[in-house]
């Protein structure tokens, strides 16, 4: 038995599927790091899918799809049929279908509502307080997380096994935008929405097929990395958001210091770690992939890169078709460290 494939995962009862996918997230650092892109196959520039075509701007440029494949789950506790970036959550299990058979990873983010404005998970109003047990709309929120257990229920192979996913909840948390963020809970009440979220959904719901990731905001050092962590016996990855928005110079700053913080914190809880999501919007530099991104996080042990949505013409995270960084993305591609899908699926 290799010596990645003993960890003790956070959910005890984890079916095999997710102890076999957190083996292979510990070994993708060995050949490199893995590339994702959120709502890949869901919609790209100047197209969305409406049925089970698989499609992505980055299979357009590169002839191949990415490794890792993000999607949300905000307004899905509402009951809708599309999530907070219209995509219908029937079409979404397809593609978390289509993208496990074809040996990809799934990512899954929630940004719910505020539970107490009923506005978006960007109203910072306070709320995490009302949600605990005790709390007045701790029964609704419950409610709510009944719908993301069934959602995860739901998610079966061909010869119906459970998927198994990397769910990562509350995230950013370091960051003041969210309900659940820094200054609208206590670094406590965080840690309790999190326990009391994995315990209901593994003891109370029997949802064994999901791997816990924490991820923050970009640090500024290990403090600030551990101010809302919940202990290691609640998760079992560690993450970072790393978006370039100054200069070049900042962010390779900002990658380097912030990805050798969290690779010390890693190593010493033995945990895999990744850059849970990133870019440069719009990818305005033309050799952003190889000199700005992959030199600076090539040689971090990360397991995974993910890059945000192409939503609309001013707001993407990946070239398509025509983008003056197509041409070195194509060249990133090629990069022996760097797994997209058809290398992804060599690492078992």
């Amino acid at each position: 038995m290799k010596q990645s494939s003993v960890q003790v995962l956070a959910d005890r009862k984890a079916d095999m599927s997710t102890k076999y996918l957190m083996m292979r997230i510990k070994e993708i650092p060995k050949t490199g790091y893995a590339f994702g892109h959120q709502d890949a196959t869901a919609y790209g520039m100047g197209w969305k899918n409406n049925g089970n075509d698989h499609r992505s701007d980055v299979h357009d440029v590169t002839g191949d799809f990415p490794g890792v494949y993000g999607f949300e789950l905000g307004h899905l506790e509402l009951g809708h049929t599309q999530n907070l970036d219209t995509v219908n959550f029937k079409l979404m299990g397809n593609l978390i279908k289509k993208a496990h058979k074809n040996g990809g990873i799934i990512t899954l983010s929630w940004h719910p509502d505020n539970p107490v404005t009923l506005k978006s998970a960007w109203d910072p109003s306070p709320a995490v307080s009302e949600v605990l047990q005790g709390g007045a709309l701790h029964p609704k929120y419950r409610s709510w997380l009944i719908k993301v257990a069934d959602f995860m229920k739901s998610l079966k192979s061909d010869s119906g096994k459970p998927i198994p996913v990397v769910f990562r909840p509350y995230h950013e948390m370091n960051g003041s935008w969210f309900w659940w963020g820094h200054g609208n809970c206590t670094p406590e009440e965080f840690k309790r929405l999190w326990i009391e979220t994995f315990e209901f959904l593994t003891i109370n719901n029997n949802v064994h097929n999901l791997l816990y990731c924490y991820s923050t905001d970009a640090i500024k050092d290990e403090g600030e990395y551990l101010k809302f962590y919940p202990g290691d016996e609640h998760v079992d990855i560690l993450g970072i958001d790393l978006y370039h928005k100054n200069s070049t110079e900042e962010y390779i700053q900002l990658l380097n210091n912030n990805l050798n913080i969290l690779a010390k914190i890693a190593k010493k809880k033995k945990k895999p770690y990744a850059m849970t999501e990133g870019g440069l919007n719009m990818v305005t530099v033309d050799n952003w992939w190889t000199e700005v991104l992959d030199k600076n996080i090539a040689d971090k042990g990360i397991s995974w890169a993910l890059f945000w949505r192409n939503a609309w013409p001013n707001h993407y995270y990946v070239p398509f078709k025509g983008q003056k960084s197509s041409p070195d993305f194509k060249k990133f591609q090629k990069l022996p460290n760097v797994l997209f899908l058809k290398k992804l699926k060599k690492i078992n």
